[in-house]
């Protein structure tokens, strides 16, 4: 793609500092550092090209420099790729090695090391490690014990023994998974496998100016909290999530607790001082906590998040992440939106979502 210079020359110059010469991103430019490539490129304002950290053309003056996270944002900038070092071809390779890694990682016993998947695809350990995360959205450790974590779920919910299950998904040795089990499941291991029982959760339904609205909490913490137009639907989702466990329909304590979620709903400035059962992936509760950290009246796009937790190419995870969300409100996922500000889809719909933006100000 062949940009006018006068474009790139007229682009939002980033003046020279005292920061911009000791930022790192300047000493891998100096230094020609390959193992920067693709963490960012970097732009010249006077040719209207931009550049891997790597690249061997003369080192540009810094007050003529300017640096962007991937090919794609200097390009929508005005920058054009140098025919040198190619920088706009550096992505794909990254997603293919990327994708060979995490085969690797599928189709292997046990989880091989990061030095063994790097050897394999052909990355340095440290340059692996960071396209992974970029690519991926979590490290290939979390991205093994993420995959170990849903193959143990799979066999414990078709009936497998929770020792068959644990060494079949590739754990080393019992002990470790049990001490993951919490996070991994939300139960003991036996309780999971009998789809809950033994587990009980209290729940209730009430109405809020949103529609029915369904509150459930484990002994951990609220673990749902689901909007609706037919309250019958939200119990059955929520048997569906927990075939075995008892369901106990709340007493006056309870009511006290689905009170203050509707308070809540209502005015989410107002804060929810309960304990949440939050269970996910690893990448699942990075974002979810980033959304967390979204004040009431303000929103953030799927890239915004991607970016906040350090893997800027994961938009399409980011919004897996939100879909698969079950504590409305509690996890505001309603405040993300497309990059244009535009409202996109949300889990009890676009409707409510609009709704309770209004309510925050934000919309």
């Amino acid at each position: 793609m062949m940009f006018a210079m006068d474009d790139a020359m007229n682009a939002p110059a980033q003046p020279f500092s005292p920061a911009t010469e000791t930022d790192p991103r300047w000493q891998a430019v100096i230094t020609r550092d390959g193992s920067s490539d693709g963490q960012f490129v970097y732009a010249v304002r006077s040719t209207g090209v931009y550049c891997r950290p790597s690249c061997k053309a003369r080192t540009p003056r810094p007050e003529n420099v300017r640096f962007f996270a991937d090919a794609t944002a200097a390009e929508a900038a005005g920058f054009r790729a140098c025919k040198r070092c190619r920088p706009s071809d550096a992505q794909p390779r990254h997603a293919e090695a990327v994708t060979a890694a995490c085969r690797l990682i599928e189709t292997a016993e046990t989880p091989p090391s990061l030095a063994e998947l790097a050897r394999t695809v052909g990355l340095s350990p440290h340059h692996l490690h960071r396209v992974f995360k970029a690519v991926t959205g979590v490290t290939p450790r979390d991205y093994a014990a993420a995959l170990r974590a849903e193959r143990v779920r799979a066999r414990l919910a078709a009936g497998a023994a929770v020792t068959d299950a644990v060494f079949d998904a590739g754990y080393n040795a019992g002990s470790r998974f049990y001490e993951e089990a919490g996070a991994v499941l939300g139960m003991q291991p036996a309780a999971y496998r009998r789809g809950g029982a033994g587990v009980t959760i209290r729940f209730a339904v009430a109405q809020c100016s949103l529609g029915a609205l369904l509150v459930a909490q484990s002994a951990r913490g609220l673990c749902a909290i689901s909007l609706g137009d037919d309250a019958a639907a939200l119990v059955r989702e929520l048997q569906d999530r927990f075939p075995q466990a008892e369901l106990v329909g709340g007493d006056a304590a309870f009511e006290q607790v689905v009170a203050r979620v509707v308070g809540f709903v209502e005015a989410p400035q107002l804060g929810l001082a309960l304990p949440l059962d939050i269970r996910g992936t690893a990448f699942q509760q990075r974002v979810w906590q980033a959304l967390r950290e979204i004040p009431p009246g303000e929103t953030a796009s799927y890239r915004e998040i991607a970016e906040r937790i350090g893997a800027p190419r994961a938009v399409r995870a980011v919004a897996g992440a939100c879909a698969a969300n079950t504590l409305a409100v509690a996890i505001p996922c309603h405040r993300v939106v497309r990059l244009n500000g535009d409202l996109s889809g949300y889990r009890w719909g676009v409707a409510r979502k609009r709704a309770l933006l209004e309510r925050e100000g934000a919309a």
